[in-house]
């Protein structure tokens, strides 16, 4: 009966050890998730969240994690070691947020609707970054991003080796590259509007050049409005669609 109990109690103190280890890394990605982890959610859901994605990330990958003894020493390494890790898988995807307010932040300077309701919401973001924004973390829960998360942390233990220091130098070229995929992504969404942008002012300075008595910029103000507000319209469709095709190309193959 002891010797039943104590076996039970092995088995309990291994699965817990086991799920801290795996929650170190989901809980430090959680905190910088697109969606599960904006601002605006309370720390209590955040919490939860990281519990329920450890219980469905943690049978999958525990069977080839070597775990150490549950020792103060090697929960320290483990803390720092998978915080890290962590927190690099859960960037690379926030990268994608800092994408679309990119394209946002640059429709709405070339379009001058930059200071329209640009301190509203937790970003400083202005109106059309935020509605963007929005409209994307919207899209992705609604093509099941949790299932995608969990899987995406799934894969993070072959893309960085558990309870190991990641190598910097790798981080290094990996974050240098999916930086710059994020600031081309980021233009590549705005091009519209940048490009309405230079019509618009070319075609100013051609009326003023013709009419010099005429105040362009009275007949120019609510013609560019009404134009960012109509290019919204047509272009937010096709500019999430995009954007939302990159989220998924890169959740398929993470490695590229």
């Amino acid at each position: 009966m002891i010797a039943g109990l104590d076996g039970l109690v092995g088995l309990t103190t291994a699965a817990l050890w086991g799920g801290l280890i795996v929650f170190l890394r989901v809980g430090a990605a959680m905190i910088v998730l697109p969606a599960l982890g904006e601002q605006m959610l309370s720390v209590r859901v955040k919490l939860v969240l990281s519990l329920a994605l450890t219980s469905i990330v943690a049978p999958a990958v525990l069977p080839g994690i070597a775990l150490p003894e549950p020792t103060f020493g090697h929960f320290v390494s483990a803390l720092v070691t998978e915080s890290l890790a962590g927190l690099f898988v859960g960037l690379m995807l926030r990268l994608f947020i800092l994408a679309i307010q990119i394209a946002g932040s640059i429709a709405a300077q070339s379009t001058s609707l930059a200071q329209v309701l640009g301190s509203h919401g937790l970003d400083p973001l202005p109106a059309i970054g935020h509605v963007l924004t929005l409209s994307a973390l919207a899209l992705l829960m609604a093509t099941g991003f949790h299932v995608k998360a969990a899987a995406y942390m799934v894969l993070s233990y072959d893309l960085l080796e558990p309870l190991q220091f990641p190598d910097p130098v790798a981080i290094a070229d990996v974050g240098r590259h999916r930086i710059g995929e994020c600031f081309t992504l980021g233009f590549s969404l705005a091009a519209p509007f940048v490009i309405l942008s230079v019509l618009y002012n070319l075609t100013l300075g051609v009326i003023n050049k013709a009419m010099p008595q005429l105040m362009v910029a009275f007949v120019g103000s609510p013609v560019i409005t009404f134009g960012a507000i109509s290019m919204l319209l047509l272009c937010a469709p096709v500019i999430l669609t995009v954007w939302l095709g990159a989220v998924e190309a890169f959740l398929a193959n993470p490695m590229r």
